[in-house]
């Protein structure tokens, strides 16, 4: 979709001047044009408290190359756009940083229904992608690199840890859109292979917060573990709602959402203490590299409540797009991603990130973690964990035109 005169001008309007670059005028203190960073990542409505600690380490990113000299002897500058958790808003700044911006690579997109907005636009304008979230897999494209985790790298550790030998009969909540769907089925497809039933499976919009009803059909079922996979701000009135029903120390929870933003210092002790969670990060990790990492981004911006896979991933995603610069020696679209394909790697606050050639997805640590007393505890660490999912119908060494998103036979 064209944007006319009218509709960049109104666009500039309605986005605070402080998120707007103005790449035809920038330049840095020696007189070198800007490698222009695009981010696409909500900051206001339903889903800003996800979007706003990544865009702060996509800045801390930045500021630390820019310390360090740049990449190519040119200094990086962002250029952000509020998407506002609205889609149309989410295509309409695609267009402009592929097409106005001129941005080397842009980072965004929290949904897979924005990813799925915006990832056309950037094939279409030949602008490398980076979607830097936990999603269900199966996304197949060679201008795309998913460095968040996939079902197979934390579903399926956290099923069968939280079914143990006894918790046979399970009952699955989730959001409804692609995420939910999908990984309510990675999710049946788990239960089913430790020999557990799946007794019902509800799926609920991301602006319900009244979830009485759906209570009242879990405890009619009587299962013996709840996995959730809600989404956003809205559905922490669940966990909330659960407690108050009495329900909280009758069923366990197992969660692939629960944590990402900060629903265990949202809610109370007894509202969050004993829920499961697996991720490719926690806050409370305490290597090295995560403890720099998570001093540095509180010290950047002391509003972030917590920091999790969501922006732990974007700030590796950006170092991995730093290291394929380097390694390329241009910022053109497909030398960077022929640098990636050789299996490049970055030591960031996760662990070790490994891109995977065939699949354009990363190889990254997991951790399995308990709610305790507000914090994570981790109680199990996944080394190595592999996309295999993605990879049992993605091979782009085979197929480097495939341009599609999966939804992988369970």
């Amino acid at each position: 979709m064209a944007l006319s005169r009218r509709d960049l001008l109104r666009t500039a309007a309605a986005v605070p001047l402080s998120t707007l670059a103005m790449p035809a005028v920038l330049r840095s203190a020696r007189g070198e044009t800007p490698i222009l960073v695009g981010s696409l990542h909500d900051q206001s409505g339903p889903i800003a408290a996800s979007g706003t600690p990544m865009v702060e380490s996509l800045k801390l990113g930045i500021e630390e190359v820019n310390a360090a000299g740049g990449l190519l002897g040119r200094p990086l500058q962002l250029v952000h756009y509020d998407t506002q958790s609205n889609i149309q808003m989410y295509s309409q700044y695609a267009q402009q940083l592929a097409v106005r911006d001129k941005v080397a690579v842009v980072h965004g997109g929290i949904t897979s229904a924005s990813r799925e907005a915006i990832r056309p636009t950037f094939n279409r304008f030949r602008v490398l992608y980076f979607y830097n979230v936990l999603y269900e897999g199966g996304v197949c494209d060679r201008n795309t690199f998913c460095t968040g985790t996939t079902p197979a790298q934390t579903v399926e550790k956290l099923v069968p840890y939280a079914m143990g030998k006894d918790k046979k009969k399970v009952y699955i909540i989730a959001a409804d859109y692609n995420y939910g769907q999908i990984t309510a089925k990675w999710m049946q497809k788990y239960v089913k292979d430790q020999g557990g039933e799946t007794v019902s499976v509800d799926f609920f919009p991301l602006d319900v917060t009244n979830f009485g009803p759906t209570i009242s059909k879990i405890q009619a079922a009587k299962p013996d573990l709840l996995l959730s996979a809600l989404v956003g701000g809205n559905h922490t009135a669940f966990y909330r709602q659960w407690t108050s029903a009495g329900m909280k120390d009758q069923i366990p929870i197992a969660s692939t959402t629960f944590g990402l933003v900060n629903e265990p210092t949202t809610l109370n002790a007894a509202e969050s203490d004993g829920i499961l969670g697996a991720y490719g990060y926690f806050e409370e990790l305490t290597t090295p590299a995560s403890t720099a990492y998570v001093a540095k981004l509180k010290k950047q911006s002391p509003s972030i409540p917590y920091i999790s896979e969501l922006a732990a991933a974007t700030y590796e995603g950006f170092y991995l797009w730093a290291e394929g610069v380097k390694k390329a020696k241009s910022i053109d679209r497909m030398a960077v991603t022929e640098a990636l394909e050789t299996g490049l790697s970055f030591d960031g606050p996760t662990g070790k990130v490994t891109v995977d050639h065939a699949t354009h997805h990363v190889t990254r640590n997991a951790y399995l973690a308990a709610v305790k007393d507000r914090k994570w505890v981790v109680r199990e660490t996944f080394p190595d964990a592999k996309p295999q999912d993605t990879a049992a119908v993605c091979n782009l060494i085979k197929n480097p035109r495939d341009n599609k998103q999966y939804e992988i036979s369970i």
